[in-house]
């Protein structure tokens, strides 16, 4: 069962679809359903993907799915049409001089919230060999506490979702449900210690219990000026 937001969203989608066959942006929709933030219309779509109702189409800005409506919807009071969206939004492989997508998420640096890269509102283009298997979204780092692992102010990294990683492996980690930052992760008995790569930064010691990794560093991005 749709709460009454999920379902107005759903609506507002599926008529955006039939009308231009584009899904609308986040603007729109949090215009649509008179919301505050688009965080909360990022939470609305996870709801609906969760569901079965909408599918994302990867690697691609905008990019929304209907799959199905509620069962108590009129099919011809809405139009519905299937398939409403056309091949350029395809699934078909991407051509090797073509780009790709990710959501990037804002900035990321010790200290910043983690509301700042919670809510993908732009995206990037990327090669396609960084797209992977997983799920991928892209951070620009802000501050030079990682320098000596060759990531500078400025630069855009790429981040492959999980909550786990190796020992030694630099992940976006989230502190105290509060915080999130870009350090090496070194786990030890019951502590887990997050490295920065700058002598002149200091390594900060957590218990597990207050730490949860986010993704792992996968690709790094850098634009000369």
């Amino acid at each position: 069962m749709l709460t009454k937001k999920q379902y107005e969203l759903l609506m507002f989608i599926d008529r955006s679809l039939q009308e231009s066959g584009v899904s609308p942006s986040f603007d729109e929709m949090k215009d649509a359903l008179d919301l505050k933030s688009k965080s909360g219309i990022h939470r609305l779509i996870t709801g609906l993907e969760e569901r079965g109702f909408i599918r994302r189409l990867p690697h691609r800005a905008r990019a929304l799915e209907v799959l199905k409506l509620p069962e108590n919807v009129d099919e011809k009071s809405t139009s519905y049409a299937p398939n409403v969206i056309k091949g350029d939004f395809g699934s078909s492989p991407i051509a090797a001089n073509d780009s790709a997508e990710l959501p990037l998420l804002g900035k990321i640096a010790a200290g910043t919230p983690i509301a700042a890269i919670s809510d993908p509102t732009s995206f990037i283009g990327v090669p396609p060999d960084m797209l992977g298997r997983g799920e991928r979204y892209a951070l620009e780092i802000e501050g030079d506490s990682m320098i000596d692992a060759g990531i500078h102010d400025g630069d855009t990294v790429i981040i492959e979702k999980c909550d786990n990683a190796e020992n030694g492996t630099i992940v976006v980690a989230l502190v105290d449900d509060d915080e999130a930052t870009l350090k090496r992760i070194r786990k030890k008995g019951d502590t887990i210690a997050l490295e920065p790569a700058n002598k002149d930064f200091e390594t900060r010691i957590f218990g597990p219990d207050r730490v949860q990794v986010q993704g792992r560093l996968v690709g790094l991005i850098r634009t000369y000026h």
